[in-house]
């Protein structure tokens, strides 16, 4: 005979779920600190709208499984950026 979960069971369930979705997202957190720091990006004065961007185009490589457009870019959610930081294409430093 099968016993039933009780309410108390399920509260029980569901706050250890919870704990583990904070653990997860607290993990999560301090790897992606890590790797902002180590490349330097944690230092830098960038607007939270234009690294919000920057992740979604990452996020968005990685869901695509690397596909690229035809010109070779990344593919972007929100296409072109404006007013970004850093320079959008290649200079040639020769004279």
């Amino acid at each position: 005979m099968a016993t039933k979960t009780s309410l108390t069971d399920i509260d029980a369930q569901i706050e250890k779920l919870r704990e583990r979705r904070k653990t997860l997202i607290a993990k999560s957190a301090d790897r992606f600190a890590r790797a902002a720091t180590k490349s330097g990006l944690a230092e830098m004065e960038i607007a939270d709208e234009e690294v919000d961007r920057i992740f979604e185009e990452i996020a968005s490589r990685f869901r695509n499984g690397g596909k690229t457009q035809a010109a070779g870019a990344p593919t972007s959610p929100r296409g072109q950026a404006s007013g970004g930081t850093g320079a959008e294409t290649e200079v040639p430093h020769d004279s």
